[in-house]
């Protein structure tokens, strides 16, 4: 039977009017729920700030406390047998989540930002946007492919309405998935979901800030190369980040395991901690820091190890059980190490600033695409070529690690590196290729059969 010319425009465009129409509508939805979310937030978090220091160390403690027995009795409503991870929801629950926990990371971070704790606030955007878009699917008894799109969707979704950086927000919800994959029949459903987010959180009244960093002017290649090594210098410092976070999750889970204590007292310890910590770092490091952030956008002074400050208060609050997002996190470490690195190679301290904030976010979440585009919508057109570079440097400079441990390996950053694919992140570790290996062997023992490649006279 001949196939008519017009079956796959018709396909390709019902497609098309299928997608805008659940995208609209989950965006519609997340962007309401993320906006009440937000809404609430700004009217709580960072008031410590102009606390007494007595009233700041009592609380963090007590956050703590909160934090650990919410998460701990809430996540028991969870008898569905599904895990709560929006990129597990996708690769592996064929976009199921559990319905009954929606509420606890929304709650869960209002108390570690209301008390201080140092973590971002898009992580409940995304589960929100996932969990909303999770239910659609299953009331229409959409098919696993279908749901796993429009779980991508809510989570998109999700990061648009945080950032204001709908088509940034809307890669990122896709990107964040696998290092070295995007799936593009993905790309669609998300930024219609973002935009519509976006618009929606607006209409309700969530502001978003303006920054003003000029990269308008010439374009120099000497200017670019300065960018690059802005852009490797926060690899590394993603690279620390990533560290410290996993390995003080990995102090936490050893102390509890090692006394038997409790669960819901790790977050109480680790709320000591940060109080012990403010007779040494600057209250501006704790919760969102967003303050410091426009600081180091303004131009202003950053210390070299302001870095690390925050990344040593993210992993403490995050590793010891509160709960919260990254990004803003991300946001805020590498505009405060891009503002104390230009001064090295000679770019004003916002420049740096603004190319490490994309930098730090294209490293530490394996979403380079997503993080220059933020640049773009956040700084304009002319920022492109100069996040572009120090983007992608830090991304390959970060290897093959991220602070998020479901992530997926689909493909290595180098051809010099071999790994399993689809594995996650937290599970494999990246070898050496056997062709380096063989190469490497041939020059330091030139002759030398390759031991395991059987001697000639053996075959």
């Amino acid at each position: 039977m001949r196939r008519s010319y017009l079956t796959e425009p018709l396909v390709m465009l019902a497609t098309v009017l299928q997608w805008l129409i659940l995208s609209i509508f989950t965006g519609a939805l997340v962007g309401t729920g993320c906006s009440l979310f937000l809404r609430i937030l700004f009217a709580t978090a960072d008031r410590t700030y102009t606390a007494p220091l007595w009233l700041q160390m009592s609380l963090l403690p007590i956050g703590g406390l909160l934090n650990g027995l919410l998460l701990y009795y809430g996540k028991r409503q969870n008898r569905t047998g599904l895990k709560d991870s929006v990129i597990i929801a996708v690769n592996d629950q064929n976009g199921k989540l559990p319905w009954r926990t929606l509420w606890i990371k929304p709650i869960a971070t209002l108390i570690t930002l209301g008390c201080g704790g140092s973590a971002g606030k898009e992580g409940p955007c995304s589960h929100l946007g996932a969990s909303i878009a999770s239910g659609i699917g299953e009331l229409l008894h959409l098919n696993p492919e279908l749901r796993r799109r429009l779980v991508a969707c809510g989570v998109s979704a999700g990061f648009a309405s945080v950032f204001g950086t709908p088509i940034a927000g809307a890669i990122y919800g896709v990107e964040m998935l696998a290092i070295g994959r995007i799936r593009h029949n993905f790309l669609f459903p998300a930024i219609v979901a973002g935009v519509t987010s976006y618009e929606v959180s607006r209409f309700w009244g969530v502001p978003y800030p303006h920054i003003d960093v000029s990269f308008a002017g010439n374009f120099t290649e000497l200017l670019f190369l300065k960018t690059v090594m802005i852009g490797i210098l926060c690899g590394v410092v993603a690279w620390v980040f990533i560290e410290l976070l996993h390995g003080t999750t990995r102090q936490f889970t050893r102390l509890r395991t090692h006394f038997s204590i409790w669960p819901p007292l790790m977050p109480f310890i680790g709320g000591i901690v940060l109080a012990l910590l403010l007779f040494v770092i600057p209250n501006d490091y704790m919760g969102l820091s967003i303050p410091l952030m426009d600081r180091a956008l303004a131009g202003q002074p950053m210390p070299y190890v302001g870095f690390l400050w925050k990344a040593l208060l993210v992993a403490i609050t995050l590793g010891s059980g509160f709960y919260g997002g990254l990004i803003t996190e991300q946001f805020v470490m590498g505009a405060v190490a891009g503002g104390a690195f230009a001064h090295l190679f000679g770019v004003p301290p916002e420049l740096g600033a603004a190319v490490g904030l994309c930098a730090v976010v294209a490293a530490a979440s394996n979403t380079p695409i997503a993080a220059i585009l933020m640049g773009v919508e956040l700084f304009g057109g002319d920022s492109l070529l100069y996040v572009s570079g120090a983007a992608i440097a830090a991304y390959l400079i970060v290897g093959h690690r991220s602070v998020y441990p479901e992530q997926q390996i689909a493909a290595t950053k180098t051809s010099w590196m071999t790994s399993r694919a689809d594995v996650l992140v937290s599970q494999e570790k990246v070898r050496l290729s056997g062709e380096l290996v063989r190469w490497w062997h041939d020059r330091r023992h030139p002759g030398t059969p390759y031991p395991e490649e059987p001697p000639e006279d053996k075959l």
